[in-house]
């Protein structure tokens, strides 16, 4: 980590909400409402959010996996996942969040006519709008946290830091 965290304070907790609270607390309010106001299915949430951890290399959000009313991806859905373009694993919609997901992270400038065109014969214009604003806030917020180191010092419950 690249960031020095007082002794004792979550690094998490320190960055985002004391360091900059004028922005760290909107993005973390960004950030929680993305998870939990989303219409998306699960498993294209998932798709779309693990692709762009995969991206970003975050340990800890490679590490996550988002749960719903008690449900949660299979354990082998992650690997499926830096597959999606042969898994069998995958619906078309989940296909296409993972890989608008990746277009969006690495080749935003050739999302063409052909591949909207695929796009919306799946997904709504808001279902659009809420993965493109899903994956831009997985994008720059994971990437923080990798970029600064925080995402090997938090952990989830039961693991240990890398």
């Amino acid at each position: 980590m690249i960031i020095d965290v007082p002794e004792g304070k979550d690094p998490i907790g320190y960055v985002w909400g004391e360091m900059v609270p004028g922005i760290g607390v909107a993005a973390s309010n960004f950030s929680l409402s993305v998870y939990s106001h989303s219409t998306l299915g699960l498993r294209e949430f998932e798709a779309a959010r693990l692709r762009i951890a995969q991206i970003n290399g975050c340990l800890f959000c490679m590490d996550w996996r988002t749960e719903r009313d008690g449900a949660k991806v299979e354990p082998e859905f992650a690997e499926a996942v830096t597959e999606w373009r042969t898994t069998d694993a995958f619906d078309e919609r989940t296909r296409l969040a993972a890989e608008y997901a990746e277009r969006y992270a690495t080749d935003h400038h050739n999302l063409d006519d052909e591949f909207w065109s695929r796009m919306f014969a799946h997904y709504s214009q808001a279902e659009v709008v809420e993965l493109s604003m899903s994956i831009g806030s997985w994008l720059a917020f994971g990437r923080l946290n990798h970029v600064l180191g925080l995402d090997s010092v938090c952990v989830l419950p039961g693991h240990s830091a890398g």
